[in-house]
């Protein structure tokens, strides 16, 4: 008789990752020494924190003092500024091998992959060509975080303008749909961000609306491999950030960070004079629903310096 396997929470599906990978990268050209005799080592977060602190790969200089520096450099650069981890949202540059061997070389914890092209070749067009190579550019970046070891893959799901709203989010749904089965194979959330794409809110409307749209969409797939990667500083303009944590409760997978100023209607940086975003009770929301997890800063990156600085913002708003 075999054993009764044991059932796993979704957050504790997240919480282990993929980040056991550990076969070795074969047939790659270019492959430094140095990597093949890494190729057995596991690269894995720190353990025991709730919140683990992460910055997009963008942020991160691409050159210092005049020289380019390769994928793992500048991942090395996100952890002596003290992150966690990085975020890999330049994922339609690179191949899933490259990115293997930069986070074995750089010994940092990849725990998610975007495509920025998400923008142009939309799930939500009216034509046919951009919705499939739009889930194509999905399909990549869910590879490039399996290899990396990561956990999910943010998408944008298109933009209101497309259509009528009942059309637009049903081409979303119906792309998405057919991204699951590669989701689950490897282990990676698809994770909707919230965005000013006129999808799910009401763009031009008031401020204090809420997250049901967004909940009723992901519900829409009763799938465990469909979450959220909110976006705290996106809809502050919009709605009460505790308030839709609280609506969103395990849908909130992952979280985006920058702050916002309602006073001035523009992003600012993080828990500065400017922000007036509510980071204490976004902290009491985060509890509880017993938020653990991934929140990644997208501001304004840079070298070493300005990483440390944004980092240490991040620290102050979850009062780490």
């Amino acid at each position: 008789m075999k054993p009764k396997t044991p059932s796993i929470s979704r957050r504790s599906l997240l919480a282990m990752g993929t980040g056991a990978v550990a076969a070795t990268v074969s047939g790659c050209s270019g492959v430094s020494r140095a990597a093949n005799a890494s190729s057995s080592a596991i690269v894995s977060p720190p353990v025991g924190k709730k919140i683990l602190l992460s910055c997009k790969l963008g942020m991160i200089s691409k050159e210092v003092g005049g020289k380019k520096l390769p994928i793992a450099d500048r991942l090395s650069l996100a952890k002596e500024a003290g992150f966690d981890g990085v975020d890999f949202d330049q994922a339609g540059e690179f191949t899933p091998e490259q990115v293997r061997i930069a986070v074995r070389e750089s010994g940092v914890f990849v725990h998610n992959a975007i495509n920025h092209a998400h923008w142009n070749q939309r799930l939500t067009s009216p034509k046919r060509e951009d919705r499939d190579q739009g889930r194509s550019n999905i399909e990549h970046c869910i590879r490039v975080s399996h290899a990396a070891g990561g956990s999910g893959v943010l998408i944008v799901v298109g933009r209101g303008s497309d259509g009528s709203v009942n059309v637009v989010e049903q081409r979303a749904r119906e792309e998405i749909q057919k991204l699951l089965p590669l989701a689950a194979a490897t282990g990676q959330m698809i994770l909707i961000e919230n965005v000013w794409n006129q999808m799910m809110y009401d763009h031009d409307g008031p401020p204090e609306q809420g997250a049901e749209r967004f909940v009723d969409f992901v519900d829409s797939f009763n799938s465990p491999w469909v979450g959220m990667y909110y976006d705290i500083g996106n809809h502050w303009k919009y709605g009460q950030p505790a308030e839709w944590i609280r609506t969103f409760g395990y849908r909130c997978v992952k979280l985006d960070v920058k702050g916002f100023s309602r006073a001035n209607d523009k992003f600012v940086d993080i828990t500065s004079e400017t922000d007036d975003v509510p980071w204490d009770q976004v902290r009491m929301a985060l509890a509880d629903i017993g938020f653990t997890g991934w929140v990644t800063a997208e501001v304004r990156g840079g070298d070493l310096e300005r990483l440390t600085q944004v980092r240490e913002q991040m620290q102050k708003a979850f009062d780490l």
